[in-house]
């Protein structure tokens, strides 16, 4: 049985056997959903959503405030969050240059085709393909599957990406497999399924519900 004909039933049992995370909601204001994705870099929900709500308090959080805020102050707001000097100066680099060359709005840049969008969100400062995604897909209700670590490792033992496959090998691959109005939900999905069941070290092969479709099944620690 081949990955596309798999897809749908994966999915159907991602969706009666996991809850989603939350971190980012559908719909969010799209500079806040940009501050929370660059935080989220390499750390953990817990820290992100305390480095956050530390920022929250401290700072409205618009592109006016914080391209004005003091360095050393969002520095302390994310420190929780761990590499967060360089967090600081990019949300400071971002801030600045959205409310001097976008008029402190993201919405005409959101109102780009997929590509273009992506395009100019990747030429900021301290966005990469990811960042932009989430974005995109989040706020925008754009039609991009953003591929964190969790994506691209569940998506790779799945066969349904490239095994070598680079961060828009996996993308391309995963959209092509599922409906367009299922990525919000592929990729929030995977990433449960992979902190619950797909690890790095150790997945818990026996006990996954993907177990009948999985071509990497009982991987013990061998593989990430």
């Amino acid at each position: 049985m081949t990955a596309e004909i798999n897809s749908g039933m994966i999915l159907k049992i991602l969706k009666n056997r996991l809850a989603t995370p939350k971190l980012v909601k559908p719909k969010s204001d799209p500079f806040e959903t940009l501050i929370v994705t660059i935080i989220s870099q390499n750390t953990a929900d817990t820290n992100t959503q305390r480095a956050f709500e530390n920022l929250s308090k401290q700072f409205e959080i618009t592109p006016q405030t914080l391209s004005t805020a003091e360095t050393y102050k969002i520095e302390a707001c994310l420190h929780v969050g761990g590499l967060y000097k360089n967090k600081a100066q990019t949300i400071k680099n971002v801030s600045k240059i959205i409310l001097e060359k976008y008029c402190g709005s993201l919405n005409s840049i959101l109102s780009l085709p997929l590509d273009e969008s992506r395009k100019v969100l990747m030429e900021m400062p301290g966005i990469g393909p990811k960042t932009a995604d989430v974005v995109l897909l989040f706020s925008a209700n754009q039609p991009t599957i953003p591929v964190d670590t969790h994506v691209n490792r569940v998506a790779k033992r799945l066969g349904l990406a490239p095994a070598n496959g680079e961060y828009e090998a996996v993308r391309l691959s995963l959209q092509r497999l599922f409906n367009q109005k299922d990525y919000l939900n592929v990729h929030l999905l995977l990433i449960a399924h992979g902190r619950k069941y797909c690890k790095a070290i150790h997945p818990l092969c026996m006990e996954c519900p993907l177990n009948n479709y999985c071509p990497s099944k009982c991987l013990g620690n061998k593989n990430d």
